[in-house]
């Protein structure tokens, strides 16, 4: 007679130990929500770490978790998230800076027009006459081991760099004016979209020419190609003041070249008609032979949206966008 007793007993036990097992894991639950929030609302960096003891370990390593839904559609990658460098030095003597060598367009990150923050950038076709004075600055462990523009990994122990207008890849060697100290470095991502800066070195290149103390300086880049002489060149010390004014870079529009000059001037009637100002005829002799080119020279970059737009309305194809020399 003791059986059913004992029976219903245990169910009531089971019946009871299920009721709760959910109860507390909803309490878990809820409890991992709130300190996950609050973590958010606090630090957002504790949430993207992977593992601190990696870092200590190597310094070279990545240490966020990059979530792209963090990404804004033609603006930045985690704004609220403060970019940072490693927890122990990186021995920049080891590293080996790139040697520039022929290289094909890159698949990604060479698209022309694009825009971050509502601003338009035009990349260059033509760059072998690339050298411009201006601000750098670096970016660290924010965007270790995250997609650069043109889809490689970014590495803070490269020495690589992003430019806003020079194609990709691009090699080019960059001097901090103040110091003299230069490092050749291949650009491989788009930025810095902060006004007023040129060029963004990884954490690497800032360490070799002293950017990494400063956080910004006063450089010159200039474009190296292969078969460049690479050794350093001479720069003056505390030469920032010859920056000054020089951090926006003057573009031209080639429409089009033209053996015919007559062909070109009807080129440029077309352009003035459709209100476009400054259309030049610009003759030049290439392999003994004379043609004249059809442009606009010392173009801002935020001119050139107005003018893409009027050329799309005319039907003609899209200009080359080419450094205009200093």
């Amino acid at each position: 007679m003791r059986y059913p007793v004992i029976a219903a007993t245990l169910l009531l036990l089971s019946l009871t130990a299920c009721a709760s097992k959910p109860e507390r894991k909803h309490k878990e639950q809820s409890e991992h929500a709130v300190r996950h929030s609050s973590a958010s609302n606090q630090n957002t960096e504790r949430a993207d770490y992977r593992n601190s003891d990696t870092e200590k370990s190597d310094p070279c390593a990545p240490i966020y978790q990059h979530d792209e839904s963090r990404y804004t559609a033609g603006g930045l990658y985690a704004p609220e998230l403060s970019d940072s460098i490693p927890a122990n030095a990186i021995d920049v003597s080891k590293l080996v800076e790139p040697t520039p060598k022929p290289e094909p367009l890159a698949r990604y990150g060479n698209k022309s027009p694009y825009t971050v923050l509502g601003k338009t950038y035009y990349v260059l076709d033509k760059s072998d006459d690339y050298d411009q004075h201006g601000i750098a600055s670096w970016y660290g462990q924010k965007f270790n081991g995250r997609k650069t523009s043109s889809g490689e990994i970014y590495s803070i122990c490269e020495f690589t760099a992003a430019h806003k207008t020079l194609p990709l890849p691009s090699y080019v060697r960059v001097t901090n004016t103040r110091n003299g100290q230069s490092v050749i470095v291949r650009v491989n991502d788009r930025g810095p979209f902060h006004e007023g800066r040129i060029i963004d070195l990884s954490y690497a290149a800032a360490i070799r020419i002293g950017l990494d103390k400063t956080g910004t300086a006063p450089v010159r880049v200039e474009l190296v190609r292969a078969g460049d002489q690479l050794s350093a060149k001479p720069v003056p010390g505390n030469d920032s003041s010859r920056d000054n004014g020089r951090h926006d870079e003057k573009v031209s529009l080639q429409f089009g070249s033209f053996a015919d000059k007559d062909n070109a001037k009807r080129l440029q009637d077309r352009l003035q008609a459709a209100n476009l100002d400054n259309v030049e005829l610009d003759k030049v002799e290439i392999q003994g032979r004379s043609l004249w080119r059809v442009q606009i020279q010392a173009l801002e970059n935020e001119q050139l949206q107005d003018i893409y737009e009027k050329i799309q309305q005319l039907g003609l194809p899209k200009p080359k966008v080419i450094l205009q020399k200093p």
